[in-house]
């Protein structure tokens, strides 16, 4: 069971925090019974982060129950008295512009009718009202009524911590870092393309720790294609829906040769770099070809701490990668990315680093061109650390499955025997994509509780 098993290997950090309320928590996560097919998966985390807010909070039903409500007209906010003693604020124009009534939203699209160019922003509210089966009537000045479910205004309350869970829910940005120590995630080819909890505990443990392995996936081509199907479809880039890893002549790509290749992340050349990659092992080499990867994320954490500086550079210089040649059809490509992309709070979101495709132009300053090549040294540094690489080797039948935002993944040189060449299929998807059908399995596995339902009430550490 993967809710179990995520008991059992995050128990000791969270238990760190001295949290009761974590541990209390992490039990009913333990105590949860999944279907039994759902793979069990092994993971040594390094630590979690932004772990102490694991999701939205969602109360049981009686305390969703509204109190009272009230309109503060000066102010232009309506407040909700919870019985559990909380108390939720709400603007008068968010209300308004989210009407749920058929005039304004249409139900079966979940999509907003109400026209921007029609929303009052200044409106103000007649009369407010709980109805006796408990939920919020609202009366605006035109006469048009507005009415809201105690637990939908509950999910969307403005509060910070609410906000927070929230986004949690919706996107699941907590990662777990890791380093050598990991022992990477594994599920069954067979379960995942048939049974919805195990598909959904593969999706979560792809989001959360970055790379899982499935095994007993027929070793011929076709397969990364049926897996991607399971999710929804592939991303076309120039070298096709789906590409062959094979030491080729007149290589088009330094993946394409024997040789080694160092830690990177796929397609920095484009703006929108494929957010996961799928790669089949249909043939293994005679010698050699051991697969390497790190936690991108957390090699930026340490940069952060290690060499605040470097870490500034990388994040704020924008650096030239290139890709020409001739695959699906001819390409020419030239973009312009930072090599750590952070939001706005400083939160690493995308690595971005082929050092095969950084171009020999370098858009920047005399005076930065030493710095970056500091900074950028630094980095790589930090990923090569033996502590730092995880090592393994793929076998006939094997799939890897990786966020390409977040791990940069390598390979040892090898040597094949003419009748047997090593041979990977690969294939790309966006995170959007996953995300949805993420989204989509918890719906079906969990009902409408949100997979991070179970994990209510977490907070931050001081």
């Amino acid at each position: 069971m993967w809710m179990s098993t995520f008991a059992r290997f995050a128990r000791p950090v969270f238990q760190r925090s001295t949290s009761p309320m974590v541990c209390k928590a992490l039990r009913a996560c333990h105590r949860m019974a999944l279907p039994a097919a759902a793979p069990t998966f092994c993971m040594t985390p390094i630590h979690i982060r932004g772990l102490q807010t694991l999701g939205s909070a969602p109360l049981s039903v009686a305390s969703h129950s509204m109190k009272h409500v009230r309109a503060l007209d000066e102010e232009r906010l309506m407040v909700v008295e919870w019985e559990d003693g909380g108390q939720s604020l709400y603007p008068f124009t968010w209300l308004r512009d989210n009407c749920q009534c058929p005039l304004c939203t249409l139900q079966s699209a979940e999509a907003r009718l109400l026209l921007l160019a029609d929303l009052d922003i200044h409106t103000g509210m007649d009369t407010v009202e709980v109805t006796k089966d408990g939920k919020v009537s609202i009366v605006w000045p035109d006469q048009h009524m507005s009415v809201f479910d105690a637990e939908w205004l509950k999910k969307r309350c403005f509060s910070a911590a609410a906000r927070q869970a929230m986004q949690e829910e919706l996107f699941l940005n907590e990662r777990y870092y890791w380093d050598a120590t990991l022992c990477i995630p594994k599920a069954d080819f067979q379960e995942v393309l048939h049974d919805d909890a195990a598909a959904l505990a593969w999706l979560l443990a792809l989001r959360r720790v970055g790379i899982v392995h499935l095994k007993g996936a027929p070793a011929e081509q076709g397969q990364v294609a049926r897996l991607a199907e399971r999710i929804g479809y592939l991303r076309l880039t120039f070298y096709g829906h789906t590409w062959q890893v094979q030491d080729k002549s007149m290589a088009n790509n330094v993946a394409y040769t024997a040789g080694k290749l160092s830690l990177h992340t796929d397609y920095p050349a484009l703006h929108f770099a494929p957010g996961v990659q799928f790669l089949h092992c249909i043939n293994q080499a005679e010698e050699g070809g051991e697969s390497e990867v790190v936690d991108g994320f957390h090699m930026a954490e340490q940069l952060q701490g290690e060499d605040p500086e470097a870490f500034r550079i990388l994040t704020s210089l924008r650096v030239d990668f290139t890709d020409t040649g001739m695959d699906y059809c001819d390409f020419m490509l030239q973009s312009k990315n930072r090599i750590i992309d952070v939001d706005s709070e400083g939160k690493v979101t995308k690595i971005n680093y082929n050092n095969a495709t950084r171009d020999s132009v370098l858009d920047l300053p005399l005076h930065q061109v030493q710095p970056f090549y500091r900074a950028l040294k630094a980095y790589v540094d930090i990923m090569n650390r033996p502590e730092n690489v995880v090592t393994y080797t793929m076998e006939s039948g094997d799939i890897v499955t990786f966020d390409n935002w977040r791990l940069l993944h390598g390979r040892k040189s090898y040597i094949s025997r003419p009748d047997r060449l090593r041979h990977l299929e690969g294939a790309y998807l966006d995170w959007d994509e996953v995300m949805s059908r993420l989204r989509i399995l918890r719906r079906n596995v969990h009902g409408d509780a949100r997979a991070s339902d179970i994990r209510s009430h977490l907070h931050r550490k001081p």
